[in-house]
Order: structure tokens, then sequence, then C-alpha cells
């Protein structure tokens, strides 16, 4: 017996299949379909893809395969299954194609949802798809929005196949059947063929009844005086709306305009019968096909509805039936309000918003699916969080889905934060990429710096505080120079790296974006004269038209290497600012940013927050901060300790400003699970076999307390610029949780300002203007800026009373303008442990002026809720700056004091304790007795 599908066929209306699947395929589904049921064609979206490729196992092998072969972006891993899919279906069609010359026989497949809005895109969209694909049968959906609809007369005219989809309306039909034959007109023109162009014009049918008949029933229910007549067009309205559209066609093809394209060969744009699965039980289940059987259409049916029509569906050309009935239950609508215009109008919306909600789920599935196979080529983050602020960062993560925050970011919409000039500064994201350098030009480089023993970088915030992470977890490879990074004017400092170093061995990076920061100049005019003047001993790295790149060219130096003015100096690791030292020591770069890009695509503009590792931690990190755990405090395994400080200044000088921020605290050594309050949220990052048995156990002791831990697992030290993107991602992020800006730092000048004019003071008359002491025993001096609240003239007490202040939910900073140096940082270690435990407060700790270019813009801008110790001393021996009155040790001092002047302005408490002796032993002393009071 014939199949009723078969059937179908025989009256003209073509069958197609609404469903996609590699088992199915594998299996000779499809071909039984053909050879049985005269099936002609094939449709997907996402939605169907997502129930393929999402759960079970099937497609895992190809996945596997593909990824073996070299990472990919999550969309191009799902497209390689889906192409391969939709080929094979393809394959599988192409005798029906070749049979009936090109007039059936075709599969579809869509540009992404995403796109709908999108003009361009969508055209070269679907050109690339059409490309990939390659197969004569294929036809390109293509939404029938306002948008799409020049696309599709675009498409139409180069000579692609379309499936127009999300046609819900008269009007919109009428427009995409308009587009179709100017594109064909256009060809025509052209001189080119029409005669294998097909396209179907889908109209979608169930979603239309699902809404009116709950407005009907929604007014019958309410009593309405119209309810007889309302019940009456329940299940209607769609059908009549469809037998209308058909009219149109008939009235299309019988035109002179239509006759002349169709002597050319044209074939006409069928209309195509979408959604005709029933939402409501009390319908048939084969309603949408029975009442709308015509000749020239297509009715594309999910397996589920194709199983019912082949039991009990009747075949019987109903779509020409009672049109003037199908009239007057248009009027009818139209005359009781239901307002089919509004209702189609609203569902293309919906229309393109669930599309759009079905390739997150689709896309979402697929990462996860890629991170697996992965393995450890992916650095691992989980999260083990409170109820209430998991439930925060759930909601988050569902409203950055549907508000599209991943594609928003890449796309650099400004809205995603404030609107303001955000978009001039997503320069890191092309740089994560490797984009903003040349491989060619730092393999040159990183050759010639082989002739160097040492190599010293001079820099400040981003253009140091990278390249000393990468210097101190990669190491210098055989035969490089070893890097020394000198971020400071301590002339302790720069005396001991001076005394490290001969001169005549060393190459010099002088590194700054603006190329007029005041410490990398000042130290560049010191060390180009201990080189005598070797300009072929420097490379400057710096931001295109700057100061410094006019001096590095007027003194000769090997290299000036320009940055991107798009990225901000915290982003700039990725970028030439971490790329050339990192050359300099060694590091294969091409290899450096394979190894980070498994990241980048996690962190990519088709993965959904949910899976996107970096969007995921913004929201923890931005969720958490809103909630009051604003002190993210940093814990590493031992090789990763170095991070912290990069890490430091990115969420510090990007997010803490207006009041608000996340205030970093690295370095503070893990202490038991009541010396933490509830203003915490823990990161550790561990290098895989460098775990501490004791960092972990206190981790789990944190975590049984109800502390949140966010937990990131690296496989080996190569993937650390994995680390730097996800990062870098993530504070973005954070920054539109909490509603800043995260790429200005406007309190960070405020200090420049304030040092330079003690600077300038201090060249003019060769002294800093005078500062009277709160107390001075002879070893320690202490001072505070404005009017002091202290009445107490001893130290002790004026301590105790400064560290009284804390309260809950506030920290602890120590800023020492002293030397970085093992003995001074164990103790600073010692002393924010002791604070720490006393108070219960986070602690910071910062070396000047490292600092101020750092997590200064925090203590400025951030939450007031910081208390400051600042530690300073006369240098002895001190460091004369060439061409400067002022010495190394004068510009630490004058820096420091503009520092305490603007924290005390922002509202800050602070106290500066002067170590008269330079010994930092007799502040600890102090302290301790200052908490035993």
């Amino acid at each position: 017996m014939t199949s009723k599908l078969q059937q179908l066929h025989d009256a003209g209306q073509a069958v197609w299949l609404d469903f996609v699947d590699r088992k199915f395929l594998s299996e000779g589904g499809l071909k039984t379909l053909v050879a049985e049921d005269g099936l002609t064609g094939v449709t997907s979206n996402p939605s169907i893809f997502e129930k393929a490729m999402g759960s079970g196992d099937t497609y895992d092998q190809g996945f596997d395969a593909f990824l073996k072969q070299a990472d990919a972006s999550v969309v191009d891993t799902y497209e390689h299954e889906a192409i391969a899919d939709i080929k094979a279906a393809a394959d599988d069609l192409r005798p029906a194609y070749d049979k009936l010359d090109g007039r059936d026989g075709y599969v579809s497949l869509e540009v992404s949802p995403y796109l709908a809005l999108r003009t361009e895109e969508t055209v070269a969209e679907a050109q690339r798809l059409w490309a990939a694909v390659d197969r004569p049968n294929l036809m390109v959906k293509v939404p029938g929005t306002e948008a799409g609809v020049p696309a599709i007369r675009r498409l139409i005219g180069d000579g692609l196949n379309i499936n127009v989809t999300l046609l819900f309306s008269l009007s919109a039909y009428e427009a995409v059947a308009e587009a179709y034959l100017a594109g064909l007109e256009a060809r025509v023109k052209q001189g080119a063929p029409i005669d294998r162009i097909a396209s179907v014009a889908s109209f979608f049918v169930s979603r239309i009844d699902a809404q009116i008949d709950k407005a009907i029933d929604e007014r019958v229910k309410a009593g309405d005086p119209q309810a007889d007549a309302l019940k009456a067009l329940r299940g209607k309205v769609a059908i009549a709306n469809a037998k209308l559209a058909y009219v149109h066609y008939q009235q299309l093809i019988a035109s002179d305009r239509w006759h002349a394209l169709a002597a050319k060969g044209a074939m006409p744009q069928r209309l195509l019968w979408a959604s005709t699965g029933t939402k409501d039980p009390a319908y048939p289940d084969t309603l949408y096909i029975d009442t709308l059987i015509g000749p020239d259409t297509v009715n594309t049916m999910p397996p589920k509805t194709m199983d019912a029509f082949r039991d009990h569906g009747t075949v019987h050309e109903t779509l020409t039936e009672d049109v003037e009935g199908a009239r007057h239950i248009l009027a009818e609508a139209d005359r009781l309000g239901l307002d089919l215009a509004g209702v189609t109008a609203k569902l293309v919306d919906n229309g393109v918003t669930l599309f759009a909600d079905a390739a997150d789920t689709l896309l979402g599935a697929v990462a996860g699916k890629r991170e697996t196979f992965l393995g450890d080529r992916l650095n691992r983050l989980s999260a083990d969080l409170p109820a209430s602020l998991e439930e925060a960062v759930k909601a988050r993560l569902e409203t950055a889905r549907a508000e599209a925050w991943s594609r928003r970011l890449w796309a650099a919409d400004a809205t995603l934060w404030t609107g303001g000039d955000e978009a001039k500064w997503l320069g890191w994201l092309a740089a994560g990429k490797g984009e903003q350098v040349d491989s060619g030009e730092l393999a040159g480089i990183g050759e010639e710096a082989r002739a160097f023993k040492d190599a010293v970088l001079l820099g400040m915030g981003g253009s140091s505080l990278g390249p000393e992470v990468l210097s101190l977890i990669l190491g210098s490879r055989a035969g490089q120079p070893k890097l020394h990074v000198l971020d400071t004017t301590d002339p302790g400092q720069i005396g001991t790296v001076l005394a490290a170093i001969d001169p005549a061995e060393t190459l010099f990076i002088v590194s700054s974006k603006s190329g007029s920061t005041m410490e990398p100049e000042l130290l560049r005019a010191f060390f180009f004269d201990k080189a005598g003047k070797r300009g072929d001993h420097f490379i400057a790295v710096t931001d295109p038209g700057s100061n410094l790149e006019k001096t590095a060219k007027a003194d000769g130096f090997a290299h000036v290497v320009a940055g991107d003015p798009a990225i901000g100096g915290r982003y700039s690791v990725l970028s030439a600012f971490g790329m050339v030292p990192a050359a300099v020591i060694g590091v294969d770069v091409p290899a450096f940013f394979a190894a980070s890009a498994p990241m980048v695509f996690s962190c990519g503009p088709d993965v959904p927050p949910g899976a996107n590792s970096g969007v995921h931690l913004g929201a923890i990190l931005g969720e958490a901060a809103v909630a009051g755990r604003d002190k993210l405090t940093i814990v590493t395994s031992p090789a990763l300790r170095p991070f912290g400080a990069w890490l430091e200044q990115l969420l510090a000088e990007s997010t803490g400003k207006q009041g608000k921020g996340i205030v970093p605290v690295d370095l503070e050594p893990l202490g038991a699970a009541e010396s933490y309050g509830t203003d915490r949220l823990f990161a550790c990052l561990t290098l895989a076999g460098d775990e501490d048995a004791d960092t972990t156990a206190k981790l789990k002791a944190l975590a049984d307390a109800g502390q949140p831990i966010v937990s990131i697992e690296i496989a080996r030290r190569e993937l650390i610029g994995q680390e730097f993107f996800r990062w870098e991602i993530a504070t973005a992020v954070a920054g539109a949780v909490i509603g800043i800006d995260p790429f200005d730092q406007p309190d960070v000048e405020d200090a420049k300002v304030a040092t330079r004019k003690l600077v300038d003071a201090y060249e003019a008359s060769g002294a800093l203007d005078p500062e009277t002491a709160l107390v001075d025993d002879g070893t320690i001096a202490l001072y505070a800026p404005g009017d002091p609240e202290f009445a107490a003239t001893d130290a002790r007490a004026v301590l105790a009373t400064h560290l009284a202040s804390l309260r809950p939910g506030d920290y602890l900073g120590l800023l020492a303008y002293i030397e970085r140096d093992g003995e001074h940082e164990a103790a600073i270690a010692r002393m924010r442990v002791a604070i720490r435990d006393a108070k219960a407060v986070a602690t910071v700790a910062g070396f000047g002026p490292r600092f101020l270019h750092s997590t200064g813009q925090a203590y400025k801008g951030g939450p007031a809720t910081g208390v400051f110790i600042e530690i300073t001393r006369d240098a002895d021996p001190d460091l004369a700056i060439p061409g400067h009155r002022a010495t190394f040790g004068t510009v630490q001092l004058a820096q420091a004091r503009g520092d305490l002047d603007v924290l005390a302005t922002r509202g800050q408490r602070v106290l500066r304790v002067h170590l008269k002796t330079g010994d930092v032993a007799a502040l600890e002393a102090l302290l301790a007795a200052a908490l035993s009071a």
C-alpha cells in the first residue's frame, strides 16, 4: 500500500523532515524515508542540533577527532559536525534532487540566529555556509525579518538557494516573495542563469493559534459577551492565514512578471508550512497537515507528526477549499480585536529570541563537550559558593545570556558598561589571539638578546607586572639573558639591580605606554648613563608618537616596538608590552599563544555566559562584590606566587572607583577559618604537582566554614597565558556587574600630580616642604595629613588608636616605600598575619611607588573602608638622577607624601610611619605592642 506521506507527494505537496541526527543518518533512516515515503527534503535548526549533539555520545568521536587536529572555537566545533550531517543529508537526498531536476531534494542549514537583525552579517554568513557545505541541494535558512529581506534579495541574486524562515504574517510573506522576484530579476539583468535557484517561504502555523487561542480562552473565562464568537475561532485563525498566503502565491505565479521569469527557467518560491505539530491536545495531531494540502507546497514535519500522519492522516486538497470562509475567519478575528497583526509581529520577535535561546543551549552543550575532549590543554575552573551567592551568580549568568553579554563584549558594545568610551579600550581581545605582535620581529629580538648576559626592564604598572610574572614563572631559556624588573624609585632596589649586572653586557627594555611616565623615564636616564649611552643596548616598547619613541629614535635604540593605543596598561601583558620581554628570555611566542588559545576560545563571543569561563568567573567576582564580599583573597601554589601581583593591578585598577570595587588581597598567608569575616572571596590557583598540603587543608576548612572559593587548576607553567586572558575577561564582566567602566583609572593621576608638585618644589629649592610629626622618638616618627584626630603623643598609643578604627568589612593596608626584598616581604607578611588574626580584617600590602600604578586606584577610588599604614625611611645610600637635582630617594619620599595626602582626601584613614634608622623591625615591634594594647 502506498504510504500516506507518498500520497501527499502525489497530491503535489512535498514532505520534508524537520529533524537531523547522525545516528539516524548513519543507520540509513533518511534513505528509508526517501524510498518508502517519498520524502524530498530535510530542515534543521539549532534546537534540533542541540538535541542531537548535547545529549548522549553520538558526536563524541567527531568532536574528539576534530579537536585533536587543533583546538577551535565552539562555533567552529559545532559547525564541523553540523556541516558533516548536512552534507550527509544532502548526499542522501541527491538522487531525489537529480530525479526532480532541482525542483526538490533539499536540506536546510540556518544562519546564526544572532544575526537576524543584521543584514550584512547575514549575507556574509549565508555565503560562508554555502561554500562550506558545497552541495547544490543546500538551502540556507534566512529569517524573514525586516533586516533579513534585503539579505534574501542579495543572496538570491548571488545564486544561493534560500529557505526563508520565521514568517507569520501575510505582509511579511509578501515582502519575502518580492525579494525573491527582485533577486531573480537582478540575476537576469546580469546575464546569470536562474533555472537552478530554489527557495521556500516557511510560514509558521501552530504558533499563531497557540497565541490566539490563549487570548480567546482568557476572554471567555473572563465572561466576554462575545464568548461564542470567540470560541468559534479556536484552532482556525492560523489555517485561514495560511490559506490566504497561498492565494497570494497563486496570484503571483499568474502574473506577467512571474511568467517572464518562468520563461527563463525560474522555479516558484514554494510556501512551506512549518511549526505543524499541534500545541493543543484537544486538536487532532495531524490538524496542520490535513488542512493545508495543496500543489507546489511543502510541509515540514517532526518525526512524531510524520508518524501520526502516516498512521491516520487524510490526503485531500484542502488548501484551496473555502477561501471565503478563511477571509471571514480573519475578518471575525479583526472584529473581535484579536489583533492578528500584533500577534504575528510579536511572534517574529519571540521567534528570534527563541532561536537565539536554542543556539545558546546548543553552543553551551558543545562548549561542555569541547572542554571534556581538550583535557589538560585547558585550565579548569570550579567554584564552591554559599547558596545565596550561587543563586545570585546563576541569576546573573541567565541575565547575561538573555542580554548577550559574551557577544556584546567582543562586539565592543559600550552599553555593556556605562556607555562611555569603553569601546576604545578593547584591543586586548585581539592581543589575546596574538594579533597585536609581530612574531617574526619578536623572534629576531630574542635572537639578538642572546648576546647579553642580563636584561633589565624599566617600567611601571602593566608594563612591568606582566613581564615579571612571565620571567618568574617561565624562567629564561638556556642562552637567553636573565630578566630583572625595575618598577621603582627606591634607591636600594635600583642599587641592588645595578650591583647584579654589568651594564656593558645588559640589554635594557624601557617600557611605557604613554612614554611620559615619570619612573621609567628617570630609570631610563639613570641606566642610559650607566651603559655609556649605548643606544644599541636599549629597546623601547611604547605607543606610537610618544615622547619615549622620539627619545629612543634620537638615541639610536636597537628597536622601538609599537604598542596598541586601544589597550590599557593593565590589559597589555599579551601585547608587545609582555611579549617583547618574553621573547628576550626565550619564550617561543607563537607556541605561547597556541597554548593560550583554548582559553581564548572558551571565553569567545560564541560561548554563552553559563559555559563561558571568563564570563562565569566575572559573574562570581561581580556578584560577590555587590554582596559585600569585595576582598578577593588570592591563594596560589608556590610556583604561581608571582601571578598575584599582576592580578592585583588588573582587579584593583579596573574595578576600584566611584566608591565601589574589588580589593585584591595578595600574599596574605592563609590562616584559620575564624580569622576571616564575611567580606571575603577566595581564588586559588594551583599548578599540577605544586600542591601544598597545608594550603589544601586550610582551604577545605574555609569551605567547610562557608567561605566562597574559586579553584583554578593549571596543568603546566606554559598555560599561564590562559589565566591572563581569563582574568581579563572576568574583570571586564565584573565591571559590568558592579556598574563601572573597567578600563579607566580616574584616581591614579591625583597621586602623580601631588608628587610632581613636591618634586618640582625640590628641583627649585633643594628641599621638600617641611612637615610636622605627631610623634618623633628618634627611631620612629609618625605623620598624618590634615587635622589628625590623635590625642596621644606616644607612638604605641597613636598606632593603637589607628588600628582601633578598624571595623568588620574594613581592610588594613601596609604601603611600604622601602626596598622590595625578601627580608622586607617576610616582615610585612608577619605584620599582616598579626593584624588579620587580631582584628579579623583583610590586609593588603604594596611596595611604593610600584603599587601607585596598581592597587593604588582601588585604595583611592574604591570603597572607603581602608585603614593605611604607610612606611617610609631616609634613603641611605641614595642615588643621583642624571640631569636632576632630586635624587631617587627624594622622588620616592615625595611620592609617599603625595600618596598619603590623596588617600586622606578620599576619606581613608591614614598614618605614615617614618623609620629614621631604616629598620623595619622597629615597626614590627611597635605594631605588636599596639595590638597587645
